[in-house]
């Protein structure tokens, strides 16, 4: 089963489990004769909200690519994780309201052996509902299972407290209500702005986990003629399909048709490995006892001792004009680039003093 299929019977998994918790609760209600618990039932019915919107952006994101969105529609899985976390936040913030309500102007509370079945059982659904589509929400890498998942185990944690209080007000008679809501009130808050942050992040271009790009590094740098592997930048377009680029450091004995080769096949394995279509840029590097590589040795060498450089790659001669460009990565400390580039000409002078040096300072976008 792929993986939009096993969101979706998640999610109609997490809609029979409140549909049929939302039926108990209403029929112990009409029986027990209890609004309170009637309530509550038709409150499980909007629960399931949260997992039709996940199954309506599962939809909507799995649709093929057009001409108004070549690279698809996988992004809408975002959108559907932003407004599940804005549900979570609004419930917060309601249970919040209503909680400081009840510290200033406190009631007492009437709870019958049924009103405490009806809650441990909402518990224990509550709790294995956001179990289950979290752990899918994990192992499916899903933003919206995962805030789907949190959402129900809120609800149990909520239910929870209810029944702490409920415990409390029968021992010792003492209403703590209001006090252990605006408690978990705040602890919902902070998480719904918590799950804001990830799908919000993907969508402003977050930085690719380290562990990816180490992975890209290994896998490209394995191939026969690849020397080095350098300025990863991917763009996420939903869990499926990242659009990217990177350079590789290759002889500059290779020829045009084995580079292209070569290029081939690094874009075919990172589209089936890892569903990034990667465009391929080629650095060359000076080999053999020429002058230009003695004079790339030179560059590079003294490049590299200064402080702050992490990286030097991309040296090109210019043969028309005799003079040389390289790329440089410095490190974070590194805050004015035009200053950091005097520096680091002022070094190459006595190095290279009758070449022309451009060098373009490389911010790191990926490790």
């Amino acid at each position: 089963m792929d993986r939009s299929k096993q969101i979706i019977r998640t999610s109609v998994v997490g809609i029979v489990a409140n549909v049929l918790l939302a039926s108990f609760k209403a029929l112990v209600g009409l029986l027990a004769h209890s609004v309170a618990i009637v309530l509550d039932a038709v409150n499980n019915l909007s629960d399931a909200l949260s997992s039709v919107i996940t199954i309506i952006g599962t939809k909507l994101s799995v649709r093929p690519a057009d001409r108004k969105h070549p690279f698809g529609y996988g992004r809408v899985e975002y959108f559907t994780a932003i407004i599940i976390a804005v549900i979570v936040l609004t419930t917060g913030i309601t249970s919040l309201v209503e909680s400081v309500k009840k510290i200033i102007t406190p009631t007492e509370p009437d709870y019958t052996t049924v009103t405490l079945i009806v809650i441990i059982v909402a518990i224990l659904a509550k709790l294995a509902l956001g179990l289950y589509v979290r752990g899918q929400g994990k192992k499916l890498d899903s933003d919206a299972l995962l805030a789907s998942g949190s959402d129900a185990l809120f609800d149990a944690i909520i239910t929870l407290a209810t029944l702490v209080s409920a415990g409390i007000m029968l021992i010792w008679n003492v209403s703590l209500d209001g006090y252990l809501g605006v408690l978990i009130s705040l602890v919902i808050i902070k998480a719904g702005i918590e799950m804001l942050a990830s799908p919000i992040n993907q969508l402003l271009g977050a930085q690719v986990s380290p562990e990816l790009i180490r992975e890209i590094k290994a896998e490209v740098a394995a191939i026969e003629g690849v020397q080095g592997v350098f300025d990863i930048i991917l763009h996420g377009y939903g869990p499926n399909l990242s659009i990217g680029s990177l350079h590789v450091s290759v002889p500059d004995t290779m020829t045009a048709h084995e580079i292209h080769g070569l290029s081939r096949d690094i874009a075919e394995m990172m589209l089936l490995r890892h569903g990034i279509v990667m465009t391929v840029g080629v650095y060359a590097y000076a080999t053999g006892d020429s002058a230009n590589a003695k004079l790339q040795k030179d560059v590079v060498q003294t490049l590299a001792r200064q402080e702050h450089v992490l990286q030097v790659h991309g040296f090109y001669y210019n043969d028309k004009d005799k003079s040389v460009s390289v790329d440089v990565v410095p490190d974070l400390s590194v805050t004015d680039d035009a200053a950091f580039t005097r520096l680091l000409l002022d070094q190459l002078k006595a190095a290279v003093p009758d070449t022309p040096v451009y060098i373009l300072i490389d911010h790191n976008y990926s490790d």
